[in-house]
C-alpha cells in the first residue's frame, strides 16, 4: 500500500476533481455532494485534531483548529505541506501513533478506514481512542453499483497496477461498526460519521 500511495501522491487530487484517468467516470452529483463534505468538515467545531492518512491534505485544509496530520507517504505529505502550510506533518505509522495518550480532541481519517482489514481496523481504532476521545470517519457510501466488499485493481497513469482492498458503507453500519455515534452526512458518494 506504502508504495501505490507514495506513486500515486502526484495524482490523487485526480479523483476528487474528477480529472486525469477519472474524468471519463459518470458521478452524478458528484460535485456537490464534494462542497457538502467539504463544509461537514469546515463546520466541525474547531478543535486539536489529529488528521490521521491525511494524504495530500485534500480535506485536511478544511479542518478548523490545530491539525496535524499524519501519513505513510512522505510523497503525500509534502503536497500536504504546501497545500496547509499552518498545519503540522508527521510521516508515521496509523497503527502505532507516535503521540502519548490524549495529545488530541479528535481524530479524524478521510477513506483510510474503508481499506483496512479486520485486524487492523481494530489496531486503528485503539489507536484513535488512545490519542482522542472523539472520532470522525469519511469515506465511501455503498451503492448499488459496489459490493460492501471488494478488491480493486487500481491503474496509475504510469501503467502501474495494484491490488486495493475497499469496502463501502451506509451511515448506519459504519456507526454501528464504530462502536456507535451518529451520521454527520450520508450520500450517495460519501458518508461522515462521529463518534
Amino acid at each position: 500500500m506504502k508504495e501505490y500511495y507514495d506513486r500515486r501522491a502526484p495524482e490523487y487530487d485526480d479523483w476528487y476533481l474528477g480529472i486525469g484517468l477519472h474524468a471519463d467516470r459518470e458521478r452524478p452529483g458528484w460535485e456537490d455532494e464534494l462542497r457538502t463534505l467539504e463544509r461537514v468538515i469546515s463546520e466541525l467545531p474547531p478543535s486539536r485534531t489529529l488528521d490521521v492518512a491525511c494524504g495530500t491534505g485534500f480535506l485536511t485544509r478544511h479542518v478548523r483548529g490545530e491539525v496535524v496530520g499524519l501519513d505513510q507517504s512522505e510523497s503525500m505529505l509534502n503536497i500536504a505541506r504546501d497545500r496547509v502550510p499552518e498545519g503540522s506533518f508527521v510521516q508515521g505509522d496509523a497503527f502505532t501513533l507516535p503521540f502519548p495518550a490524549s495529545s488530541f480532541d479528535r481524530v479524524l481519517t478521510g477513506h483510510f478506514y474503508g481499506h483496512l482489514q479486520a485486524p487492523k481496523r481494530q489496531r486503528f481504532l485503539a489507536e484513535a481512542f488512545r490519542v482522542a476521545p472523539e472520532l470522525v470517519i469519511v469515506d465511501a457510501a455503498l451503492r448499488d453499483d459496489v459490493e460492501a466488499e471488494e478488491w480493486q485493481e487500481r491503474t496509475l497513469s504510469d501503467g502501474s497496477r495494484y491490488e486495493v482492498y475497499k469496502r463501502f458503507f451506509t451511515g448506519r453500519s459504519l456507526v454501528e461498526e464504530i462502536g456507535g455515534g451518529e451520521i454527520l452526512f450520508e450520500g450517495r458518494w460519501f458518508v461522515v460519521v462521529r463518534t
